[in-house]
């Protein structure tokens, strides 16, 4: 028996979990930080949200979509799974103006991408990858583009029906705490600003005539 060899994939598989716990953590802090800013200022916003997953829920997307699911998505999961929309009503309140998507939705653009990317002709252009678990996009029903989460690198990339593909954060951690970082200081922000509509978090200022006559920025 190599015990060296087993040591080492101990000790390796230690790191790795550790590693998980802490992504998992780090994204629920982040989380928290969130919905404590939505509970205060957004009511609106938090009515929306969706219950967290259960670990069958989650057990059952992993089925669905084949890819291994990173602690962090879960993480996030875990706490709110996506929105429950009105027809009108602005659920995309994630920075960058994105909506969290339900599992339904998640699943039906992993399989329309990774289909179109098995299609014949398209070896040469970068459609999906398996990897790639989309989990934001522009409201609740309209999938145009969004976000997605790369399960072996664990970026953030932004993606449309366009072929745009492009890095935008470092990990999910990095995306929700620059969030968080925002609403508790919005002096931070370079683009969007956060604001109150009607009780529902909205960035902007709306370029909508309408909505910008009563978006109220938030300053803190």
């Amino acid at each position: 028996m190599n015990t060296r060899r087993t040591t080492d994939q101990n000790e390796s598989f230690g790191m790795e979990r550790d590693t998980q716990v802490i992504a998992e953590r780090q994204v629920a802090d982040a989380w928290q930080r969130i919905e404590t800013w939505l509970n205060q200022n957004a009511p609106a916003t938090m009515d929306t949200l969706r219950p967290g997953a259960s670990e069958d829920g989650l057990a059952e997307i992993q089925r669905a979509i084949g890819v291994r699911i990173p602690a962090e998505l879960k993480a996030l999961w875990r706490h709110s799974a996506g929105v429950s929309a009105e027809p009108g009503r602005d659920v995309a309140y994630l920075l960058g103006e994105w909506a969290p998507m339900h599992f339904d939705g998640i699943i039906q653009i992993y399989e329309r991408f990774m289909s179109s990317q098995q299609q014949p002709g398209s070896e040469d252009f970068l459609i999906w990858r398996p990897a790639w678990i989309p989990f934001a996009a522009i409201d609740a029903s309209d999938c145009a583009a969004g976000l997605l989460l790369d399960a072996e690198t664990g970026e953030i990339w932004h993606w449309d029906r366009y072929g745009d593909r492009s890095p935008k954060f470092e990990s999910l951690t990095v995306y929700l705490e620059e969030m968080a970082d925002i609403l508790e200081a919005p002096g931070l922000s370079n683009g969007a600003k956060p604001g109150l509509l009607n009780g529902a978090l909205v960035w902007g200022p709306p370029v909508d005539v309408n909505q910008a006559a009563h978006w109220i920025e938030f300053t803190g």
